[in-house]
């Protein structure tokens, strides 16, 4: 017994059984980090992408998205959303849009307090935005697009006479919206115009108020391309009009 002792003694102490005993633990220690290292750089990790096409100022909703396991190295580079806490209830941002099957990044959610609504940023200084209720048919099957410049007619009851003229001219269309507030031409999706938005005169704002409050009806009509093009100043089409709602308001406040 003693004798293997020795031999095992002499064995461990021989400077060759050394150098041979350090590079073997070498290689393993090397080969312990190498594997951890492309473990931890190939160990899939999920990640919540698009079901659908969403759009611009769109809620995103829990059937809005699936999971699936891409790279870990990859989101280490990426500003990608992993937590569903931090999609459920936010909305895609202003001017951008999330394919199917796309993941989300942080730069293209927010929340909806940091939702800008383009249509008040891009009113011109003394203009106001207003809001006239459509369908399908008085927007002439949906004919009427952001940008284009339409006249809108009036039509009032007075006394058993109707009162049907035209009352504004070239008003700029600021946008087209569904019932659920959701740009009507945003995407591929077939949606139904319920509001369009007009930028008008602070003046003519109030005009469009007190005819609304009259329950009187304005009609829009839409013009060809030219007119949108000439881009002519948004202007009264008949003072009588305008005469007419004054005596209206002011038979009212007396």
């Amino acid at each position: 017994m003693g004798n293997i002792i020795n031999n095992l003694r002499k064995f461990l102490l021989n400077r060759n059984t050394v150098t041979i005993l350090a590079v073997l633990a070498g290689v393993i220690v090397l080969w312990f980090f190498y594997n951890m290292t492309v473990s931890n750089a190939v160990n899939p990790q999920r990640v919540p992408v698009a079901t659908r096409d969403i759009t611009a100022t769109e809620e995103i909703t829990s059937e809005d998205f699936e999971f699936v396991e891409v790279n870990s190295e990859f989101l280490k580079n990426a500003s990608v959303i992993t937590s569903t806490s931090q999609l459920v209830g936010r909305y895609v941002k202003n001017e951008t849009s999330i394919k199917e099957g796309a993941m989300f990044y942080t730069s293209q959610v927010v929340d909806r307090e940091d939702l800008k609504e383009r249509e008040q940023e891009d009113l011109p200084n003394g203009y106001t935005l207003y809001w006239l209720k459509v369908d399908n048919t008085s927007t002439y099957a949906n004919s009427i697009y952001p940008g284009d410049k339409i006249d809108l007619w009036l039509r009032a009851s007075l006394d058993g006479q109707i009162v049907y003229d035209e009352f504004i001219t070239s008003i700029d269309v600021v946008s087209v919206k569904d019932s659920n507030g959701q740009n009507v031409f945003d995407g591929n999706e077939v949606r139904t115009p319920a509001w369009l938005s007009f930028a008008v005169p602070t003046e003519m704002f109030e005009y469009l108020s007190w005819i609304e409050y009259l329950n009187w009806d304005l009609y829009p009509v839409p013009r060809n391309k030219l007119y949108t093009i000439e881009g002519a100043e948004t202007a009264y089409s008949n003072l009588a009009l305008n005469q007419l709602i004054d005596s209206m308001v002011l038979d009212i406040n007396n």
